[in-house]
C-alpha cells in the first residue's frame, strides 16, 4: 500500500540527505531520554495503532479541520484543497506507522528531512502540485507537539493492556513525536545555530 501512495518516498535514493548525521540523532534521543524500553514500547504502540490509524486521523483532521488558522495551510484563496488534504491524510498515516516501527537509521532521519522541507517553503506545496499557503509557520510546527501526543492515549488504551503498559507507550509516542517535531524544524533555522 506504501508504494501506492503519492510522494511516500520513504527510503529513496533521490531524497535530500539529512544535513543531521547518526551521531546527532544519538545526542537527540539521548536529550529526550530515549532507552530501549521506550522502543519495544513504541513498537507495541504501533501494534496498537496498526488498525486505528484511520479513527486517529479522522481525530486530528476534525481538530485542524475546526481550526482555520490551521486548515489556512490546505488552502488557498481562503478554500481548502480537499485533494491535498487527501494526500497529506495517506503520508500521515504511513508517518504514524513508521513512527513506530521503522529503525531510527539514516533512511528514516533522511525521510524525517524530506517531511522538514515539505513544511518549509523548501517544498511546501510541491510533492502534491498545488497552491496554498507557502509555509507552515514555525510556531505550530512545535505546538503540534501536545495535541498529537496528548489525543493518542486514548487510542493506546484500547487494546486492552495493563496502564503501565499504556503509560509506556504513551511516554514513548510522546519522546518520538517530540524528536520527530525537533527535526521537522532544521529548515527553519539559521546555518550553524540547530
Amino acid at each position: 500500500m506504501a508504494t501506492q501512495i503519492k510522494g511516500y518516498d520513504y527510503g529513496a535514493s533521490s531524497l535530500t540527505a539529512s544535513p543531521l548525521g547518526l551521531h546527532d540523532l544519538d545526542l537527540l534521543k539521548q536529550t529526550v531520554l530515549w532507552s530501549d524500553a521506550d522502543e519495544k514500547a513504541l513498537k507495541l504502540a504501533g501494534e496498537v495503532l496498526q488498525d486505528q490509524t484511520d479513527e486517529v486521523l479522522d481525530l486530528w483532521y476534525g481538530y485542524v479541520g475546526g481550526n482555520t488558522h490551521l486548515l489556512k495551510y490546505f488552502s488557498f484563496n481562503d478554500a481548502p484543497n480537499p485533494d491535498y488534504l487527501a494526500a497529506v491524510r495517506k503520508r500521515f498515516g504511513m508517518w504514524i506507522l513508521d513512527l513506530c516501527n521503522r529503525p531510527y537509521d539514516q533512511d528514516w532521519l533522511n525521510y524525517q528531512y524530506e517531511i522538514a522541507l515539505r513544511h518549509h517553503t523548501s517544498k511546501k506545496n510541491k510533492t502534491d502540485g498545488v497552491e496554498a499557503a507557502p509555509i507552515i509557520h514555525f510556531r505550530y510546527m512545535v505546538a503540534f507537539i501536545f495535541p498529537i501526543t496528548y489525543t493518542i492515549k486514548g487510542f493506546l488504551a484500547k487494546k486492552g493492556h495493563s496502564a503501565e503498559q499504556v503509560e509506556d507507550m504513551y511516554t514513548a509516542w510522546f519522546k518520538a513525536v517530540t524528536l520527530t517535531a525537533l527535526l521537522w524544524c532544521y529548515p527553519y533555522v539559521h546555518e550553524g545555530e540547530f
